[in-house]
């Protein structure tokens, strides 16, 4: 089923007159264009002293808030950021003689007792309705975590009276459909939230999905705010779902048929891991030396899903080892290499050229890291906060909020980097929702052609710690005009036939076609 307008649908296509829940046309070009800024609630940033768990998984102070979300909404704002992915922020009670480790799982808000209050020790319902208005007056989109597939024991009624059925994790569906729609439909009525990231979406069928799906964009219709233009606007209405998986188990738990669409986008793990395989490591330390041949290869993975999926790309999160560190743990590059910043700009910029949502994990823009990682780890890893899952969740650095916020020079180059990155991706439609053409794909470069109906931009990032020079041949662009590199306005000319692109190690360019 092609994007049409949100609705039912009772086609031939639907088997025995199956009623379905078509992705809306509106919602899918407007989250082409989202770049999202998640942050781990519990390990962000303090804004409030008086309130914080004091404990959880990682390496953090753990006294991250509600508030300190919102002393940083101009720092997301001016990095050229357009929305913000909170983790749960839901209030978990300790249950009477709980071991230290539940204590650091409720710091995640990942496993709820009160999915309509805020969980104090992160702040109050006024400070979360802050948040979401002061966010909407920078332009930025506001997506809660949802946990529709599991709980705590202690887990209380909806307003309504609703409950989950079945046990704790995972609940059982349909039984528990009614409670998590009004969880869904909840916080957009009563904070005005974009929409939800769906954790271990694949716990929920994907026909509860689609009725959860329809239950959000009903509900955003019903619901207006002023934008940062002075529009009166709906909420989004976007929900991604995590799904830890291939392909092929994405597009079945996930996306569900092209004639029973379930969810509409998802995060693009395929994608994401031979994108740390080709400029780092991943986490099990295998690395490729394939370069833009296994780029190609991640993007093929999409033609496993069903039109209407929109592959949402990542290069971290907070389960996962940060970037920096999985340079260090394939031994390709310290913090003091200059290396180890042009593998961050290489991944960045693939993100950047990726057509869909993309999300980045606070940090990134500057490179961070665990210093001593690899040396850190032991047997008891999880109390010290260095296991792999946990590594990834240290205190924020954010400029003019934190204390400790003086950058290095690498710092600041790779955040400006990113904020230019992501203002490019915002001036040119081609590179968040252009049609795709893969032109260089070689163990040492990779270039993609970006179209839209109003331009074509020529992506190109040399996978290789050497200069290389890559040659675009005319005929695979269609083009014998100049190409304007859109960050220095330097201009590559037809030569022969061939465009002749230099590339500095891991540099990557975007380059317009201009007549």
């Amino acid at each position: 089923m092609l994007w049409g307008c949100s609705g039912e649908s009772t086609s031939p296509a639907d088997q025995g007159g199956t009623t379905s829940y078509a992705c809306s046309a509106d919602v899918a070009t407007a989250s082409d264009d989202l770049r999202i800024y998640q942050v781990m609630v519990e390990s962000f940033v303090d804004g409030d002293p008086a309130v914080g768990h004091g404990t959880g998984y990682g390496t953090s102070h753990h006294m991250g808030d509600i508030q300190g979300i919102i002393d940083s909404l101009d720092y997301i704002q001016d990095l050229g950021m357009n929305a913000v992915w909170l983790t749960p922020i839901f209030d978990s009670v300790p249950v009477d003689g709980q071991d230290h480790w539940a204590d650091r799982l409720d710091a995640t808000g990942y496993f709820a007792t009160n999915y309509f209050a805020i969980d104090p020790r992160f702040g109050t319902m006024d400070d979360a309705k802050k948040l979401v208005e002061e966010a909407h007056k920078r332009g930025l989109y506001v997506f809660f975590d949802g946990v529709f597939g599991h709980h705590k024991d202690n887990v209380v009624a909806s307003p309504s009276g609703n409950l989950p059925v079945g046990s704790s994790n995972p609940v059982s569906y349909p039984e528990s459909l009614p409670f998590y729609k009004e969880v869904a439909e909840y916080w957009i009525k009563e904070l005005k939230i974009d929409g939800w990231r769906l954790d271990q979406a694949y716990q929920v069928p994907t026909d509860a999905w689609a009725e959860i799906r329809k239950a959000v964009d009903e509900t955003s219709k019903t619901v207006t705010y002023t934008n940062s233009d002075g529009d009166l606007v709906n909420p989004l209405g976007y929900m991604v779902a995590e799904i830890w998986d291939g392909e092929s188990n994405i597009a079945k738990n996930g996306y569900g048929s092209a004639e029973s669409p379930a969810l509409c986008s998802a995060f693009d793990f395929p994608m994401r891991y031979r994108l740390v395989q080709t400029f780092a490591v991943e986490e099990s330390g295998y690395g490729s030396n394939q370069g833009g041949i296994k780029l190609a290869e991640g993007m093929q993975t999409h033609s496993a899903y069903p039109s209407h999926a929109k592959p949402n790309l990542m290069l971290g999160n907070h389960d996962l080892v940060r970037f920096g560190d999985l340079i260090q743990r394939g031994n390709l590059a310290e913090p003091t290499d200059a290396g180890y910043w042009q593998r961050h700009k290489a991944a960045i910029s693939f993100l950047a050229a990726y057509t869909g949502p993309i999300t980045l994990y606070y940090g990134e823009e500057i490179g961070d890291e665990l210093p001593g990682f690899a040396d850190r780890v032991t047997t008891d890893c999880a109390i010290n906060g260095v296991c792999d899952d946990h590594v990834a969740r240290m205190s924020g650095i954010i400029e003019g909020v934190t204390g400790d916020n003086i950058l290095t020079a690498n710092q600041t180059d790779l955040k400006d980097y990113v904020k230019e990155l992501m203002t490019l991706r915002s001036q040119h439609s081609s590179l968040s929702q252009g049609e795709r053409t893969n032109v260089v794909a070689t163990t040492s470069a990779y270039a993609d052609l970006k179209t839209t109906s109003d331009e074509s931009v020529l992506y190109v990032v040399n996978t290789t710690d050497s200069n290389q020079t890559v040659a675009v041949t005319e005929g695979s662009i269609s083009f014998s005009g100049e190409l304007k590199d859109l960050q220095s306005n330097e201009t590559v000319a037809l030569t022969s036939g061939h465009f002749n692109i230099d590339l500095a190690p891991f540099e990557a360019r975007f380059l317009m076609l201009s007549q």
